[in-house]
């Protein structure tokens, strides 16, 4: 079979598919922009398609270039897995690892974990990627990570996760609020509470709910902060309370509050379960597996 195309050519019609704009996908892809647009002009003459319109500062996929785009994806990402299956025969967890992760998992549980996957695997380096569950789960995004640290389930797809361990929510409540002397609280202890909660598209907010329609709290108004750090703040200022993973509270998210007071949950003890994804068809769940367990010990 005579291939009429090269891997190349598809990297750059991918990365001015994603930023549809070609300077901002030349410097992507490390290459000059008449280079790049070169490149991608005889793509569509070799297979007699126009893949984008507009113009050089805006770019529009066509009808063609959008069929062809998910196939991009996937034979590029094959050939990603190839190379990475290949070194991990003769060099597991070595060489560049791309890793995703949410923000309310990433400040309180890699800084446990990182320097003792550097002593065990000193081979390994590894890319972070911070962002919230959606956006790293899109195709384009997991075609370019290996990982993904979420605190969801994740459906069927082309996506499968492993669960790691649970992470129960506490209270936070401020100095001298009703709840700050108690001991375990129980659901009827939040009935009638108001809750700050995190923007929409953390997966944190949608768990805090969840566990608002148990309780009993409401949500205060049309107020959202856009950090877990942000939150404790709003507490720490005697404006309501949280609810907070088990990761914050013993991370070091309250050192710098002493205004703050957490409380575990009695009975149910609602929680959430930290998980490890990959692509359903990676061929190095092995070196994964092995990933997953030191992230654990």
């Amino acid at each position: 079979m005579v291939l009429v195309f090269s891997i190349g050519q598809l990297e750059y019609f991918v990365k001015v598919a994603d930023h549809l704009n070609c300077h901002l996908a030349a410097e992507a892809a490390c290459v000059s922009q008449p280079g790049l647009s070169s490149r991608l002009k005889k793509l569509e003459c070799l297979q007699e398609l126009q893949l984008f319109g507009g113009t050089r500062r805006s770019v529009a996929l066509t009808p063609a270039g959008q069929a062809l785009l998910p196939r991009a994806w996937s034979t590029l990402n094959l050939c990603e897995e190839s190379f990475d299956f290949a070194q991990s025969l003769t060099r597991p967890l070595s060489g560049a690892l791309r890793l995703g992760v949410i923000p309310t998992v990433a400040p309180y549980l890699l800084p446990k974990v990182l320097t003792k996957l550097r002593g065990n695997y000193p081979k390994l380096k590894i890319l972070l990627r911070e962002d919230i569950t959606h956006r790293l789960l899109k195709p384009q995004s997991t075609g370019g990570l290996d990982l993904v640290l979420l605190a969801s389930d994740v459906g069927p797809g082309d996506v499968v996760s492993s669960p790691l361990f649970d992470d129960p929510f506490f209270v936070l409540v401020p100095l001298g609020h009703r709840l700050a002397n108690a001991g375990r609280l129980t659901e009827s202890d939040l009935a009638g509470e108001q809750i700050h909660l995190l923007e929409d598209g953390h997966c944190l907010a949608d768990q805090a709910l969840r566990i608002c329609e148990i309780g009993g709290p409401s949500e205060v108004g049309d107020f959202r902060a856009s950090s877990l750090g942000r939150l404790i703040q709003v507490v720490a200022n005697g404006l309501g309370i949280i609810l907070v993973p088990r990761l914050a509270v013993e991370g070091d998210a309250l050192d710098r509050f002493p205004e703050v007071i957490a409380r575990s949950i009695a009975r149910q003890r609602p929680r959430r379960t930290i998980a490890l994804a990959c692509r359903r068809a990676t061929s190095r769940k092995h070196e994964f597996r092995s990933f997953a367990r030191a992230l654990m010990s």
